[in-house]
C-alpha cells in the first residue's frame, strides 16, 4: 500500500498532507524527534524518534520506496527517498526527481560552503507564501494519485 512519510519537523504543510492523505485513504507518517501534537485521524500515525542528527531522515529512508510518497525540505533525505524509488515533493510543491535531485544536493552543498566562509551570508531564503501551499495541495493531489496507481 500506499504511505505518506512526512519529515514533520518544520513542515509548513502537515494539516494540508494530512487532509489529502484522508481524501485518498493513504497512511501517514508524521515523522519527529518530538513536539508534535498527535492526531486523531486513524490514518494518521505520529511517529517520534530519539534525539540525534539526521534520526527521523534515516527512519523515513530505511521504509520509503516505490510508490510512497515523501515530504521534505531536506536534500540529503529527498537524494535517499529517491534512489528507493519513492516520489519525493518539497512543501512548496516541488518535485524531486532522478532528473533534478543531483543538482538539488549539488547547490545545497555549494550554499553550505558559501555560508561557512562568509559569515554575513546567514539566513534563509523567501517566506512561504499562499502559493506555495497552493502549489503544494496541486502537486500532492497529482502525485498520491500516481503513487497509488503503481502499488
Amino acid at each position: 500500500m500506499t504511505a505518506l512519510y512526512i519529515d514533520a519537523d518544520a513542515c509548513p504543510v502537515k494539516a494540508e498532507a494530512e487532509r489529502v492523505a484522508t481524501r485518498h485513504r493513504v497512511s501517514m507518517y508524521l515523522v519527529s524527534n518530538g513536539g508534535l501534537r498527535p492526531s486523531v485521524n486513524p490514518l494518521v500515525e505520529t511517529v517520534i524518534v530519539p534525539e540525534g542528527p539526521d534520526v527521523a531522515d534515516m527512519w523515513i529512508a530505511e521504509r520509503a520506496g516505490p510508490g510512497d510518497v515523501v515530504v521534505t525540505g531536506d536534500i540529503p533525505l529527498a537524494a535517499k527517498c529517491v534512489a528507493a524509488g519513492a516520489q519525493v515533493l518539497k512543501p512548496n510543491g516541488e518535485a524531486l526527481t532522478e532528473a533534478n535531485v543531483s543538482n538539488a544536493l549539488a547547490t545545497r552543498d555549494l550554499m553550505t560552503d558559501l555560508r561557512a566562509s562568509d559569515p554575513f551570508r546567514q539566513g534563509g531564503g523567501r517566506a512561504f507564501s499562499k502559493a506555495d501551499r497552493s502549489r503544494f495541495l496541486d502537486a500532492l493531489e497529482r502525485v498520491l494519485r500516481k503513487a497509488k496507481g503503481t502499488r
